[in-house]
């Protein structure tokens, strides 16, 4: 159950929001194998004055970054196709490969509190962390 954030540096229509939302959530189903319903995703519009970029983009008001917590266990060719999924998907969209940064920050099953705060690595989670 990945918790993701997802930063943009202007404001989208709200069916742009929804399109870049199902695009990373689609992604991280495809490459993480986490069931569809599993969605906990979330997009922040930043003011451009508020969201530096690294230098040299050709459209900085497109930059976008992507993090992600989620429980400790996948290969590093699943963290691999979930970086191409992603930019794939964003590049869809009008936003290019270039001007997306993924961050993938990872936590032990014990540092999750899920389904009513249960400790995650003692529940059932219902896939495979392992892929």
């Amino acid at each position: 159950m990945p918790s993701t954030l997802i930063e943009v540096r202007r404001e989208y229509t709200e069916i742009e929001e929804v399109a870049i939302i199902d695009a990373v959530h689609d992604a991280l189903v495809a490459a993480f194998q986490i069931p569809r319903g599993d969605k906990h995703v979330r997009l922040v519009s930043h003011e451009p004055h508020r969201f530096s970029y690294s230098p040299g983009l050709a459209r900085p008001e497109l930059y976008t970054l992507v993090a992600i917590d989620c429980f400790a266990g996948r290969s590093i060719e699943a963290k691999r196709n979930l970086y191409r999924e992603i930019v794939t998907r964003l590049e869809v969209l009008g936003i290019p490969a270039d001007h997306v940064t993924i961050v993938l920050r990872e936590s032990a099953l014990e540092n999750w509190g899920v389904r009513g705060g249960q400790a995650a690595c003692d529940i059932d989670l219902g896939f495979d962390v392992n892929v």
